[in-house]
């Protein structure tokens, strides 16, 4: 990658990859196998400081820049997007405890996060609600009890990753008609979690479906103030969540051309290695030259938000998209250069390929990823 890195951050990719390579990629099909992440990787992570490794080390983080977090999370990707996924929700709830809680919920949650001792789930979606993130439908309502003010939530949220696992739930309400944050803990009555198997993608993400009933939490559950639960803390942690799966996408599409090269070279077909045939080398310069490029786009998204760019949501939003896409077309070449050999239950391209289609629907969707870089276009055209 020709860009400019400093000593530090390309001493952590060398530790990033390592990492990936011992802790992550060899237990990738186990996970995708099995629906479920290990507790030993959590601890792994954790040991390694990968938790919560963006918020600021004053507040209990890693302190990690932006880009060096990128690099982190492309390697991730590039070994398993289950593990992936898990890193980045966990950050997506400490970034929003970091960024909009108080010093009591700051001190309480981002250790035990960042130590793995307890597991995060961001819970925004419902069953009725994709894109639209306004139109949620779970209520809060404020109310006394025994002389205590507090908030009783209702209402379902469903395909929220590690719900199975959680132990702490960040959920988004309607309170008097504003939309409000609130961290929910597992074990508070009315609140159940039902798992949601046979995925088509990031089978390990451990999703569930978390229904609130008459779930009572106590008044300093609200992260920020009513009405900045949309607007604030689910857009800023929303942003995390495609920058990391924009890199996590570049990872992605890297596992693909590393796994097309290695049997390209060693597959014969007519005489020679199917790697000198001009079709396959096509699709291997496609996906060299797209991950290249898309790369510098991530990096200049990270550059962005380490810097507080005006342009950073809208660099992030351009590299998610991008790289989404690198992914899923990455992946199908990986499939179709392995022939049969790609869509055995085996394969690991074919669990590259089912991952590569949920990078281009989690975090916004690619069509409202269009349509938001569209307006995006005038303004570009208008500053010059």
């Amino acid at each position: 990658m020709i860009v400019e890195l400093s000593p530090e951050q390309r001493s952590a990719w060398d530790r990033f990859r390592a990492f990936a390579d011992k802790e992550v990629a060899p237990y990738a099909a186990e996970f995708d196998q099995e629906e479920a992440i290990s507790d030993r990787v959590v601890r792994s992570l954790a040991e390694a400081g990968h938790l919560a490794a963006p918020v600021a080390a004053r507040h209990g983080g890693g302190g990690l820049d932006w880009v060096a977090y990128g690099l982190l999370t492309e390697e991730l990707g590039r070994a398993c997007q289950n593990i992936r996924n898990f890193v980045a929700v966990e950050d997506m709830v400490a970034h929003s405890i970091e960024r909009w809680g108080e010093p009591t919920q700051r001190e309480r949650w981002i250790g035990p996060i960042r130590r793995g001792e307890k597991v995060a789930a961001f819970a925004l979606t419902e069953p009725g609600v994709g894109s639209d993130a306004g139109a949620i439908e779970a209520l809060a309502e404020k109310t006394t009890v025994a002389g205590a003010t507090g908030f009783t939530l209702r209402g379902v949220k469903k395909w929220i990753s590690y719900a199975q696992l959680a132990d702490l739930f960040l959920v988004f309400a309607k309170l008097d008609g504003q939309h409000t944050a609130f961290l929910v803990e597992r074990d508070n009555p009315g609140l159940t979690v039902t798992p949601i198997r046979g995925l088509l993608g990031l089978r390990g993400s451990m999703l569930g479906e978390v229904v609130l009933d008459d779930c009572r939490v106590p008044a300093d559950a609200m992260i920020g103030r009513p009405g900045m639960g949309l607007t604030f803390v689910a857009s800023a942690a929303l942003d995390l969540g495609r920058y990391s799966t924009a890199w996590g996408s570049v990872g992605l599409a890297y596992a693909c051309l590393d796994a097309s090269v290695r049997y390209a070279d060693e597959r014969e077909q007519y005489g020679v290695p199917i790697s000198d045939h001009q079709l396959v080398r096509r699709m291997l310069a496609d996906m060299v030259t797209d991950i290249t490029a898309t790369r510098l786009l991530c990096h200049e998204a990270g550059v962005a938000k380490e810097h507080g760019s005006s342009d950073a949501v809208n660099l992030t939003l351009m590299a998610k998209y991008r790289a989404s896409v690198l992914a899923n077309r990455s992946a199908d070449d990986a499939v179709q250069i392995h022939g049969a050999a790609g869509v055995g239950a085996q394969a690991q391209v074919q669990r590259h390929y089912r991952d590569a289609k949920v990078m281009e629907i989690i975090e916004g969707t690619t069509q409202i990823q269009q349509s938001l870089l569209g307006r995006y276009a005038g303004q570009v055209i208008r500053r010059r």
